[in-house]
């Protein structure tokens, strides 16, 4: 079996997108999708997304991390598969997608995307955990999949993988455990980041609901103003806005790049 594919990125998050409306993707088969994500013997990604019909929204947006499990939410990846999406003609410029977190809008501009987050939850910006004896300080927030964020002086002298690994598979995070974010705080109320993700296991170059995660820690906190200006790994610029309420946050949008790489044939199967 023949089955096409597009590679996308957002900020340099990369993925690789099927039109699966026709329900032929092999979904189940969890080695073959990570075989896709490898980047040495397949196309590679750090996500693998499926375009599928939906009975409420515009089209299903299947998410699947490198290792060939599923997650709930990725905003880059969104980004990527609204702007495909209306290529392909599945919806006009203004939509919904319908997620395993839930249903998210989202709009393609003349440049880039945006999308509107699902509503933040499981809040807590006073969190604290003991790392074989160092005691860190974290904020939370499930922005799609479970987040912590923890500010830096300098993001660029954190060990994101050393410390990162360890926080995401912390017991206070068990079981599925947690993506960790590092946040440094800028003069003019900009945000530098890195992020650690689960599923990918390493550094990723921008992480959307990451992105969003500590734009509204950091906005919670008093120590930026939405909307804010996020600066990833990769050098690209992502937007978060939003209404602060009493209990968290509401109308969260994320505005970036959602770019094509190449596209091609993936084969499955015997030939």
């Amino acid at each position: 079996m023949k089955i096409k594919f597009w590679k996308m990125h957002g900020a340099r998050n990369d993925f690789v997108l099927c039109d699966n409306r026709d329900g032929g993707f092999p979904v189940d088969d969890r080695g073959f999708i990570a075989r896709i994500a490898e980047r040495h013997s397949g196309i590679g990604a750090e996500g693998v997304i499926l375009i599928e019909k939906s009975d409420r929204s515009d089209f299903y947006m299947h998410f699947f991390n490198p290792d060939g499990g599923e997650a709930e939410m990725c905003g880059n990846g969104a980004r990527c598969a609204a702007r495909l999406a209306f290529e392909l003609g599945v919806s006009d410029r203004q939509m919904t997608i319908e997620t395993a977190a839930g249903q998210i809008r989202a709009q393609v501009l003349k440049r880039g995307v945006r999308i509107w987050m699902t509503a933040p939850v499981g809040w807590n910006l006073n969190g604290s955990l003991d790392l074989d004896g160092r005691m860190l300080t974290y904020g939370f927030v499930n922005s799609g999949v479970p987040h912590a964020v923890m500010r830096t002086g300098d993001v660029q002298d954190v060990d994101v993988v050393g410390i990162g690994s360890a926080v995401r598979r912390h017991r206070d995070f068990a079981p599925e455990g947690a993506n960790v974010n590092f946040m440094q705080i800028m003069p003019e109320g900009d945000i530098l980041v890195r992020t650690y993700e689960r599923g990918v296991e390493a550094e990723t170059m921008a992480c959307g609901t990451g992105v969003t995660a500590c734009a509204l820690v950091a906005a919670k906190n008093g120590w930026a103003e939405l909307p804010v200006l996020v600066h990833t790994r990769s050098g690209d610029m992502l937007v978060v806005d939003g209404e602060l309420t009493e209990d968290g946050a509401r109308d969260v949008t994320l505005t970036g790049p959602s770019e094509h790489v190449f596209e091609g044939t993936i084969h499955y199967g015997e030939e």
